[in-house]
């Protein structure tokens, strides 16, 4: 009796397999789905707008640190003598 279930199982699986197959190609037919957020149109927007920030970044810190690569003379804010603690 094993066998004849273990038989008869092979067959079964295989039509419950492509039933499965054809009512999921059924509905991905008429639900297809939504556009790939990876697409080149949406790599390019993430690469301008990391760009925009980045820009934006550095125009602060030049703003912030303009003084120091203008060559102005003046008191070395970042220096420190070591010289001193030996």
């Amino acid at each position: 009796m094993g066998d004849i279930l273990l038989a008869l199982s092979v067959p079964a699986l295989v039509f419950a397999s492509g039933l499965y197959a054809a009512a999921e190609t059924w509905w991905r037919r008429r639900h297809p789905a939504p556009p790939s957020p990876y697409t080149h149109q949406a790599a390019r927007l993430a690469e301008r707008a990391m760009l925009v920030d980045a820009e934006r970044i550095v125009d602060e810190a030049y703003g912030t640190l303009g003084g120091l690569y203008d060559g102005q003379s003046g008191p070395a804010l970042l220096r420190r003598d070591f010289a001193d603690t030996a």
